[in-house]
């Protein structure tokens, strides 16, 4: 039985890792948002999806959208893979800032080979997760994900551990960053207010955040509430 991957193009890797994402996210990848997501037009995504699923790598179910078959999620958590150590290798070897990895990555993660993978990793002394903490797949696929619960869920005068950011567009890491609000970092919410603009405590200091940038900050929470 053959079981070998089916071989697809760059352009056709950064479809499945896009789709990838938008399905562990909400459940499966719709047109608008897949076009978002790879910042093309809506209709200039048929033709790949209907290639994508022509192999075997996707179903398309009208108005529901498009989902990955076993064998496409194979291919896409190996995308991933490469990209978020492709990232790590971007700011551990060559100390580019979090904020500025993600577009060099997307072109690099399609130039690492397995042959090149496996020493990479080792190099990169086996990490577990990207710079903005995000699981690196395991060879055979597998997530090892910590129980996190993003910021928007948590209530009032509650808090935890970031443990990843799950956007990586500069713009908003740079913010992040400016406001402290990177993994590692203990935050706590000191008010939801108008408009869904919280108030949270990092540190000594209070910032405030829309809930849009908030909803993309995953916490391990604490157990007891976050004492001042």
């Amino acid at each position: 039985m053959n079981t070998k991957s089916p071989t697809v193009s760059n352009q056709a890797e950064e479809y499945l890792e896009a789709i990838y994402h938008l399905e562990n996210k909400v459940g499966a990848a719709r047109t608008m948002e897949l076009a978002r997501e790879l910042g093309v037009v809506p209709g200039s995504i048929t033709n790949t999806i209907e290639n994508l699923e022509r192999k075997g790598l996707v179903i398309h179910e009208p108005y529901k959208g498009v989902k990955l078959t076993d064998a496409g999620r194979k291919i896409a958590s190996n995308i991933v893979r490469r990209h978020r150590l492709a990232e790590r290798l971007l700011t551990d070897f060559l100390h580019l800032d979090w904020s500025e990895v993600h577009d060099p990555a997307c072109k690099l993660e399609h130039a690492l080979s397995p042959e090149i993978l496996k020493p990479l990793e080792k190099a990169l002394g086996h990490p577990k997760t990207c710079p903005h903490g995000n699981p690196i797949p395991t060879k055979c696929g597998g997530i090892l994900e910590e129980g996190t619960i993003a910021l928007t869920e948590l209530d009032a005068k509650t808090g935890g551990i970031i443990v990843k950011i799950t956007e990586e567009k500069a713009e908003t890491l740079k913010q992040l960053t400016r406001l402290k609000l990177t993994p590692g970092e203990r935050i706590k919410i000191e008010n939801v207010g108008p408009n869904r603009l919280l108030t949270v405590r990092v540190g000594n200091e209070n910032c405030t955040i829309e809930h849009d940038v908030a909803s993309v900050i995953y916490v391990k929470k604490d157990d007891a509430e976050v004492k001042n």
